[in-house]
């Protein structure tokens, strides 16, 4: 059984830094595309940011691009996503998720993470 669990979430002010992590297990993931989204009250699901577990490609959103890092730890099978100079609008529930290379449909999805940023 394939899981994605993520970790880390919590409050922090505004300037701040969070680490979030996500846990996978239940299948190799040499093929795949590990992504973290976010979703904030109100709004639609945001890709943040993606990693090709094999080779280690990243892309950001522009939203986020310079101060979050995506990466990968092969040997703990985890996902981690290290985020620093947090603004207030980057407040929302993380999610971990992953798909094939050749396909769109991101299939594996973690139950989320809570990351409150304050004044």
């Amino acid at each position: 059984q394939v899981q994605l669990v993520e970790s880390g979430g919590g409050l922090v002010q505004a300037g701040g830094s969070l680490r979030l992590s996500c846990a996978v297990s239940g299948r190799t993931f040499t093929n795949y595309i590990m992504a973290w989204f976010r979703q904030a009250p109100g709004k639609e699901r945001e890709l943040v940011a993606h990693i090709t577990w094999s080779g280690g490609g990243t892309y950001y959103s522009d939203s986020v691009k310079g101060r979050f890092t995506i990466s990968r730890d092969s040997a703990k099978s985890t996902v981690p996503l290290q985020m620093n100079r947090l603004k207030l609008e980057d407040t929302a529930v993380y999610y971990c998720a992953a798909r094939e290379i050749s396909r769109i449909e991101w299939r594996y999805w973690g139950r989320g993470t809570q990351v409150t940023v304050s004044s």
